[in-house]
C-alpha cells in the first residue's frame, strides 16, 4: 500500500506540472501571434532599406563612409540576443554556444567582448573574458524586453554606431534566432558595422543604380542611421517572436511528455492494485483453509 501512495503522489505531482506546462503553451501561443504579426510586417521594410543601404556603402568613397570603413579588426564586439526567461528549449543555449564558437575561433586573436541582450546570455558570460569591460558600452539592456520598441532600440543602437565611429571597435556582429515558424528558428549571425557593400551581402541586387536626392551627403546622415537601428530592431523582433514560438513548442512537448507519463503511472497503480487485492484474497483464503 505504501507503494500504491508513492504512485498516487506522483500522479498528482505530474498533473499539476501538466496543468502548468498547458497553460504557458496557451500563453505563449497568444503572445506569439502578436509577435508574429510584428516580424512579418517589419521584415519587408527592413530587407529593402538593407539593400539600398548597401548599395549605398558600395558607392561611396573610405572617407565618405564611416560606417562602411574597412580597418584592421582589433577589437570585436558580439551582440548576443537571447530571452530573460529559460523554458524555451535551446532558444538560448544555441545563441550562447555561437557567441562562444565565434569569440574562441573565428576572432581568438582579436579583444572580443559580449553584449548581451538578455539575462541568460548575460548570466553566461558576464564573468567570463567576454564581459563587457568599461563604462563605454550599454548595461542592463535586458530591462530593454520590458518595452520593446524602436525608440528604445534606437539608443542602444547609436552606442553602438558610436562605439564603431570613434573607433572603439573594429567590426561589430549581431547573433539572434531568425524566425521562420512556431517550430523552426534559424540563427543568423549578421554584420553590423562596418556596413558591407551589395557585392557580399546575400540576395540583393548590387546592379541597381539610385539617384540621390537632395545628395548622397544627407542620405549617408539620415539613412544610414535608421537603416542600422532599424536592423537591429528587426533582429529584436525576429528573436522575440523566435522565443515564444520555441517556449510554446517545448511546453507541448512537456505536456505531451506529461500525458504519457500519467498513463505509465495509472497503469502501474492499476497493476501494483491488482496484486494487493490478490495478495489479501490469498490471505483470506489461507486463513479461511487454517480454521477450517
Amino acid at each position: 500500500m505504501a507503494n500504491l501512495k508513492e504512485i498516487r503522489n506522483r500522479i498528482t505531482s505530474i498533473s499539476s506540472t501538466r496543468q502548468i506546462t498547458s497553460a504557458m503553451k496557451m500563453v505563449s501561443a497568444a503572445k506569439l501571434r502578436r509577435a508574429q504579426d510584428a516580424i512579418t510586417q517589419m521584415r519587408p521594410y527592413a530587407v529593402k532599406l538593407q539593400e539600398i543601404l548597401s548599395n549605398l556603402s558600395a558607392s561611396l568613397d573610405s572617407s565618405d563612409g564611416i560606417y562602411s570603413a574597412e580597418r584592421e579588426v582589433k577589437n570585436v564586439l558580439i551582440v548576443s540576443i537571447t530571452s530573460n526567461r529559460g523554458l524555451c528549449g535551446g532558444f538560448n543555449n544555441n545563441i550562447i554556444k555561437t557567441v562562444r564558437k565565434i569569440a574562441e575561433t573565428e576572432h581568438k586573436d582579436a579583444n572580443t567582448t559580449v553584449l548581451s541582450i538578455g539575462k541568460k546570455s548575460n548570466d553566461a558570460f558576464k564573468s567570463t573574458a567576454f564581459g563587457i569591460k568599461g563604462t563605454l558600452l550599454p548595461r542592463h539592456t535586458e530591462t530593454i524586453w520590458d518595452d520593446l520598441s524602436f525608440d528604445n532600440v534606437s539608443k542602444v543602437a547609436e552606442n553602438l554606431m558610436m562605439q564603431f565611429r570613434d573607433g572603439h571597435q573594429d567590426k561589430i556582429i549581431i547573433v539572434y534566432n531568425e524566425f521562420k515558424n512556431a517550430a523552426v528558428q534559424e540563427i543568423v549571425t549578421e554584420q553590423f558595422l562596418p556596413v558591407l557593400p551589395a557585392e557580399t551581402v546575400e540576395e540583393t541586387t548590387s546592379s541597381t543604380d539610385y539617384i540621390f536626392e537632395p545628395n548622397k551627403e544627407f542620405i549617408i546622415e539620415e539613412l544610414i542611421p535608421k537603416s542600422l537601428k532599424t536592423q537591429l530592431f528587426k533582429a529584436l523582433l525576429d528573436s522575440h517572436a523566435s522565443e515564444h514560438g520555441a517556449r510554446m513548442t517545448a511546453m507541448h512537448k512537456a505536456t505531451d511528455n506529461a500525458n504519457d507519463l500519467i498513463d505509465d503511472l495509472k497503469l502501474s497503480y492499476n497493476k501494483a492494485r491488482q496484486a494487493a487485492i490478490t495478495g489479501e484474497i490469498l490471505e483470506i483464503v489461507g486463513g479461511a483453509e487454517a480454521l477450517s
